[in-house]
């Protein structure tokens, strides 16, 4: 694939757009899973660890959102949405694909959760992450290096 994928850090200028992309991204499957899907729940969790989003940008144009926190020994996927018009072709697997190579280098764990009613985890799971642990809605899964 050759694609120019870029990041930037997010700012309150974003807001409207990470609102709209989660409406997209996430709500049906939070509606699915009967989970709250009102503005506000969905607003928290746009704003949950902001300081760590970043705008995935694509030819410079906006494609979704990463949220990233890394420490010496994990990095966690917080969040991972790719606009549904860009779903498809590649591009979460792309940036999943460098955040286990950046990991790997320094022997670290990825973790990740996913909602049971998203089919992201075939992804997931195709790419070596496997699940630790469950609840009612949500698979927690590692990548782990070693």
């Amino acid at each position: 694939m050759n694609t120019s994928l870029t990041y930037r850090k997010a700012t309150e200028n974003d807001l409207d757009y990470l609102l709209d992309l989660r409406m997209k991204t996430m709500v049906p499957h939070y509606a699915e899973a009967n989970l709250p899907t009102d503005h506000d729940t969905t607003l928290k969790r746009v704003l949950y660890e902001f300081e760590k989003a970043n705008i995935i940008l694509l030819d410079n144009e906006p494609v979704g959102l990463l949220k990233i926190k890394k420490t010496n020994s994990e990095t966690e996927v917080l969040q991972l949405q790719i606009d549904p018009s860009q779903q498809g072709k590649g591009l979460g697997k792309l940036i999943l694909t460098d955040i286990l190579e950046e990991a790997s280098l320094g022997k670290n764990i990825v973790s990740l959760s996913v909602l049971k009613t998203n089919k992201a985890q075939h992804l997931y799971s195709s790419l070596g992450f496997k699940i630790v642990s469950e609840d009612e809605h949500s698979y927690f899964m590692e990548f782990s290096p070693i």
